[in-house]
């Protein structure tokens, strides 16, 4: 009996022991994954889908670099070959003389019905224009492609920069719209109960009724406005979908001064990864145009050749008789004429070099734009901001009066609806421009390429 009831009190510990890990397990896989801007950053550089692609074109620039380097050494081939002839090739053997008496022309079987060939070649060439400007091409290729990657990142910052004060902007929006709602339960709370004592009339009633029910959809559009703001994040830094999120951060608005604005804004076009990838572009496209006119240059190459033959029906390797021959020499590689091939392929490079030298000028000009359309809309959204505090101290101020009148009977609802309106306008617009300076600080830093 006692052994059963100490088994029991094992089994329901292991069991109580069992449980309590699932249930940890699940209370941590349901902890939100909380971010500051710093953190997010880093996220996404090290989990963005953009990102890790980039980093495989920078492996895949690396070994182009040595398949570029593989046609500057040399090619060693091995060739192995069994022939079964099973007639035999023959040799014409004319009439009318000591091999052939007769009047007609004779055969005379060559070779036996089973043949090996072996054979070791090499290549070597000396001298490629193509070649040389290849390699030049791998090498520069592969700065390309760091370059982008450069870009590809600074995009990605820019997106999560965004796709973050969007978060704490709905966060803001959502307290906003809390705060409406409570104050609108309080006063219909309050008009309730005077209500019920005969004090106040049906269509005050009625009309905190309404307030009240008004403000609730803007609470819920919030509340899923902040969810979806969440989810561009999560995009973004490649977190799943159900994982809960916060971030954490100050919505509040840090002036740039004027000076490093100025001097930053100067170097944007000299500092922009895109500029300089095209710039690279460039350059490689006026190597290709070296590569096309190559075809005007000879090729030359040197090439040796070593080779067993022997030709036995015996099946007995071990007493075949090998006939060995080497060879070697030089080759010269020079096409003559190939109907204006090679000027219409030196002609679309010029042309395709003429292109990205086109690109190039059009994103300077448009990096500039973008410097200054940034600065205006920084400079905008400050003038907001600064309207907008003062405007919020002061709805503040009037909903105390409004409040404070309406407790002692002097004010009606009205007044007080309005006067909560207001400053819910107010904090909604102050937000939204401080929203609005940080968007445009981030365009800014994306234009002129501030390092973080």
């Amino acid at each position: 009996m006692l052994r059963k009831i100490k088994f029991r009190l094992i089994y329901i510990t292991i069991c109580l022991a069992i449980s309590s890990s699932v249930i940890g397990f699940a209370q941590e896989a349901n902890e939100p994954v909380v971010l500051t801007l710093k953190s997010a950053i880093s996220k996404a550089l090290e989990k963005n889908w953009d990102v890790k692609m980039s980093a495989q074109d920078i492996k895949k620039a690396e070994e182009q670099i040595n398949e570029a380097y593989s046609n500057a050494y040399p090619t060693v081939g091995f060739t192995g070959q069994y022939v079964r002839n099973f007639l035999l090739p023959v040799m014409f053997i004319p009439p009318n003389n000591p091999f052939n008496p007769t009047s007609s022309p004779a055969t005379f079987d060559m070779g036996l019905n089973n043949g090996y060939t072996g054979t070791i070649s090499l290549s070597q060439v000396i001298y490629s224009q193509k070649v040389n400007t290849a390699i030049k091409i791998a090498s520069e290729y592969a700065d390309f492609s760091k370059t982008g990657d450069k870009a590809t990142k600074q995009q990605i910052t820019l997106s999560v920069k965004k796709a973050f004060y969007g978060i704490l902007l709905m966060k803001e929006m959502v307290k906003v719209s809390k705060q409406g709602y409570e104050v609108a339960k309080a006063n219909y709370d309050n008009i309730a109960s005077l209500y019920k004592q005969g004090v106040e009339s049906e269509y005050d009633y009625l009309r905190a009724d309404v307030q009240l029910a008004n403000t609730q959809p803007v609470l819920i559009e919030a509340e899923n406005s902040l969810e979806l703001a969440k989810n561009a994040l999560k995009n973004i830094l490649a977190i799943d979908i159900n994982k809960p999120i916060d971030v954490q951060g100050e919505f509040v608005f840090e002036d740039v001064s004027e000076a490093f604005i100025d001097e930053s804004s100067k170097l944007a076009v000299s500092n922009s990864f895109l500029v300089k990838q095209l710039q690279i572009q460039e350059s490689l496209l006026d190597k290709n145009i070296t590569i096309e006119k190559s075809e005007y240059y000879p090729t030359v190459s040197l090439f040796g050749q070593y080779a067993w033959q022997s030709q036995d029906n015996t099946f007995k390797f071990s007493n075949y008789l090998w006939a060995k021959t080497f060879s070697a020499g030089i080759q010269v590689t020079y096409p003559i004429f190939d109907g204006f091939k090679r000027d219409a392929r030196v002609q679309q490079a010029m042309i395709d070099k003429e292109k990205v030298s086109i690109s190039r000028m059009k994103l300077e000009d448009g990096l500039k734009i973008q410097v200054t359309q940034s600065r205006m809309k920084m400079n905008e959204a400050k003038k907001r901001i600064d309207a907008q505090g003062k405007s919020i101290q002061q709805a503040e101020k009037a909903l105390k009066i409004a409040q404070s009148r309406f407790k002692n009977g002097v004010g009606v609802q009205l007044e007080l609806i309005d006067t909560q309106a207001a400053l819910t306008t107010a904090q909604t617009n102050y937000a939204q421009a401080i929203y609005d300076y940080l968007t445009a600080k981030s365009d800014w830093e994306y234009a002129v390429t501030v390092q973080e």
